[in-house]
């Protein structure tokens, strides 16, 4: 048989360009609670695909399961329009994340479109959202501070960069305030903030009061509200996550905030007993507590960057040992406890140090750091166990010299860690915490 001819190729290539392909569809079967079935599809786990109702505009929506072979979706919007028949397309694709410089200053939605009406975003490219932590072999050691500007936090919990640390507290206590001055004032090269599952009203308080101009422009804010779908709360978060991860494998060093895990924690319960699974611990279904390490241990050092992670943990009814608090705590490298205590005395911030801790603090900061942050906190712990006393006038001055020396070093404690908004250099803090327990030693003294 002869060999085409080039003239034979060029007419075959366009009568192949005429074609009109086959595009496979499947129809919609029925809608049970935030799930719509699905029949005909041949798709994957995590593949997006495009319902088409007759009289509304086509709406994105992800595979999250199969059932009696049907796929089961769950929409990234509203679900209005929907009904039995409607069209749905694979599009043979993941979901990307814009990424690059250009999304600096911006506000991006849970799915990672501009909200701040400044038009299109200046992105250099897009990723998948779902990427593998850093190998653990290949993750550089965290041997540097991340100056935050928060004494109680430089100070009595030192953190490292890449280092993860949670913030937990109940409603009210002052997580968004921290997380704001840690966004402004921490010495990284950028900041990626997620606010997931947020009021509606507090967004724009936070970018204005919290964050302020010049936290806004080294920053990436990706907002995904209370009001909007569970997936789409869920997509905010990872996100969040894929741009901080951008701008490490530039080796950038990179602050990373996320409030909160507990309604990353409470969007993913809602997917998971919508597609049947069975609850497990208060109602959180095992795909909550199998995503927890997936998303918390994507920060972290590698060979290029840092991220150090500050995530919020919304405690319910002030119970620092419901499950999702326990899980984040196992798997974060230290924890921030506010209490409402604390906020109560208008204590701010209200970190409770004695029970709080940075696992890296040991290896970030100098022996005469550590010396003297070992010497506040027990100055703190003697006056809390002698505090009834004291405030009863039940206490003797010269009685016990280690509560004469936390009695005389108490005003000057407090001050260290009551803070406003200013911001506080890291040698400043060092040296205003190695005075105290000097202070202390020559108050316990005279008495």
């Amino acid at each position: 048989m002869p060999l085409p001819t080039a003239v034979d190729l060029t007419r075959r290539r366009r009568a192949l360009a005429g074609l009109k392909t086959v595009r496979l569809s499947g129809r919609v079967a029925q809608v049970v609670g935030l799930t719509v079935e699905a029949r005909g599809l041949d798709c994957q786990i995590g593949e997006i695909c495009e319902i088409r109702p007759a009289s509304h505009p086509a709406l994105q929506a992800e595979v999250v399961g199969f059932r009696d072979e049907r796929t089961l979706l769950m929409p990234l919007g509203e679900m209005h329009g929907i009904q039995a028949g409607s069209p749905v397309y694979p599009l043979r694709s993941v979901f990307r994340a814009p990424v690059g410089r250009g999304l600096l200053g911006r506000v991006l939605d849970g799915l990672g479109r501009p909200i701040d009406g400044r038009g299109p975003l200046a992105a250099s490219a897009t990723t998948a959202i779902y990427n593998a932590a850093p190998h653990p072999l290949r993750r550089r050691p965290i041997s540097d501070p991340l100056v935050t500007g928060v004494r109680a936090i430089d100070g009595l919990l030192t953190p490292g960069k890449g280092q993860r640390l949670g913030i937990f507290a109940g409603s009210g206590v002052g997580k968004s305030t921290l997380m704001g001055a840690i966004a402004r004032s921490s010495r990284a090269d950028v900041s990626v903030i997620g606010l997931i599952g947020e009021r509606g009203r507090e967004v724009q308080e936070f970018i204005d009061r919290d964050l302020g101009k010049i936290g806004l422009a080294r920053s990436v804010v990706v907002v995904s509200t209370s009001d909007q779908p569970a997936l789409v709360r869920l997509k905010a978060a990872w996100v969040a996550t894929t741009i901080a991860e951008h701008f490490r494998d530039q080796g950038l060093d990179v602050t990373f905030l996320m409030d909160s895990v507990t309604r990353f924690a409470m969007a993913q319960r809602e997917v998971g007993l919508a597609i049947g699974e069975p609850p497990a611990s208060k109602g959180y279904t095992p795909s909550v507590f199998a995503l927890l390490p997936k998303l918390l241990e994507r920060a972290g050092t590698s060979e290029h960057g840092s991220i150090t992670g500050f995530y919020t943990v919304l405690v319910e009814g002030d119970d620092f040992n419901e499950p999702i608090c326990d899980a984040a705590r196992s798997i974060l490298d230290g924890h921030i406890m506010l209490t409402r205590e604390l906020a109560a005395r208008n204590h701010y911030p209200a970190i409770d140090v004695l029970n709080s801790v940075s696992r890296v603090m040991p290896a970030v900061t100098a022996p005469e750091h550590r010396a003297a942050a070992a010497r506040a906190r027990r100055l703190l712990a003697t006056y809390e166990k002698a505090r009834d006393l004291v405030n009863i006038g039940a206490y003797a001055a010269g009685s016990d010299p280690e509560i004469d020396a936390a009695l005389a070093a108490l005003p000057a404690l407090m001050s260290f860690l009551q803070q406003g908004v200013e911001f506080s250099p890291f040698d400043d803090t060092t040296q205003r915490l190695i005075s105290i327990g000097a202070e202390a030693n020559g108050g316990a003294h005279a008495a």
